[in-house]
């Protein structure tokens, strides 16, 4: 969706198509929604600006919706470019829902600015990420906007031994059963996982220095580190986005 406009623009403009100026990556906390976007941005091998939706907030009148048009004005300057909003339920909330009606400024801005990529020739693309899908503003999914949404859901028990495998190389390591480790971090979002492998990395450290020996990595060391850090994930946290993944199945913004 976002890579193929950018790298074939003579294919799209020849079956003169609407190129899609919108993804929202949706899910848990810790699930990579910011590495991903980051990865579409290379594979693409467009320019990356990434805003964090906080950091737009000000408490002067007029000054966020300005910087939300110097966002897009360099996005436009420097294209092809994919414009990342982190945290967008922080400025894109659903209006009428805030009594001073700074999101509702914001919004609006936002709303015009993204029909006006639709209008121009420039190749910018916007991704916006959040844990809190169901505060947007409704008019931010619909088609020509955050258009396609995308769950970015926690790793699965293949996906969760790959992710151990990957960090565990860059540590000097014994024999590790990844398999085992998989079995054992259900609900472990890649965040969790880092946490653990730093944390068996830091009992490793002292381990060694008790015992006057180098450090090594083990087994052992790993699974205390995941009975002490437990998982941020739960069944009531999948059901509430499972719940609204229906819910915009059935929605005609969907």
């Amino acid at each position: 969706m976002v890579e193929w406009p950018l790298k074939n623009r003579d294919l799209y403009d020849y079956m003169k198509a609407e190129i899609p100026s919108g993804v929202l990556l949706y899910g848990p906390p810790g699930t990579g929604k910011t590495l991903l976007a980051r990865a579409v941005s290379h594979e693409s091998g467009a320019n990356f600006i990434a805003v964090n939706g906080p950091e737009l907030l000000n408490m002067w009148v007029g000054e966020s919706e300005r910087a939300i048009r110097e966002v897009f004005k360099k996005a436009r300057q420097y294209s092809p470019t994919v414009v990342f909003f982190d945290e967008i339920d922080s400025l894109a909330t659903a209006r009428g829902t805030d009594p001073n009606r700074v999101t509702e400024r914001m919004v609006s801005q936002l709303l015009t600015e993204m029909d006006g990529i639709s209008k121009r020739d420039e190749q910018v693309v916007v991704i916006a990420a959040t844990n809190r899908p169901d505060i947007l503003d409704l008019a931010l999914l619909r088609p020509g906007r955050l258009e396609k949404l995308i769950y970015v859901p926690p790793p699965d028990e293949e996906g969760r031994k790959k992710l151990f495998a990957y960090m565990v190389c860059k540590h000097v390591h014994d024999q590790i059963d990844y398999e085992r480790l998989a079995r054992l971090s259900s609900m472990y979002t890649p965040a969790d996982i880092r946490g653990v492998v730093n944390r068996g990395v830091l009992l490793a450290i002292r381990r060694s220095m008790m015992e006057g020996v180098k450090p090594v990595l083990t087994q052992e060391d790993l699974e205390k580190a995941l009975s002490a850090i437990k998982p941020s994930m739960n069944q009531q946290v999948l059901s509430y986005y499972s719940s609204f993944r229906e819910k915009t199945r059935q929605s005609s913004y969907a």
